[in-house]
């Protein structure tokens, strides 16, 4: 009976997994992000991010898209743009939204690279193309979702 329950309970586990696996970045270019910025996966988090000359804003979920609290988290991303590049600290302001500013410019071609540590958690990466026009078909960002398969669970973000 216990080698059975571990075995049920590894399949859930696998299940789980290989679901949450399956957000790649087409597929998050496909739907509308909560605040009309960029989504990405990462780890057991989704991260949108929106980005203007000088500012960033990354919101952060779970892959049921509850919001995650940020506080006491720790954040940066570095702002590509050609040979420029920029670090930018972004700092909780509550809920679950991180925020920071500096001396940068976008362009459709710019980079934003978030990298989150929340407290008790491992640290995870994101890669954004901010101004990238949905759609486009520009150089592809490696995933660790690439190899599992067509999206088989679909919900639509909340507004």
């Amino acid at each position: 009976m216990k080698t059975m329950m571990l075995g049920v309970l590894s399949v859930v586990i696998l299940a789980l997994t290989l679901s949450a696996e399956a957000h790649t970045d087409e597929y998050f270019e496909s739907v509308q992000a909560p605040h009309g910025g960029q989504l990405r996966m990462t780890g057991p988090y989704h991260m949108e991010l929106l980005a203007k000359d000088g500012e960033l804003t990354v919101y952060v979920t779970d892959h049921a898209d509850n919001v995650i609290g940020v506080d006491g988290g720790l954040a940066k991303a570095t702002v590509e743009t050609g040979p420029n590049r920029t670090q930018v600290h972004l700092h909780p302001v509550g809920g679950n939204i991180l925020k920071g500013t500096g001396t940068f410019s976008l362009t459709p071609s710019t980079v934003v690279i978030v990298f989150m540590k929340l407290p008790n958690q491992d640290g995870y990466a994101a890669r954004f193309m901010p101004l990238k026009p949905k759609g486009e078909q520009g150089e592809k960002a490696p995933s660790h979702a690439d190899d599992a398969g067509p999206h088989h669970h679909h919900h639509s973000p909340k507004h």
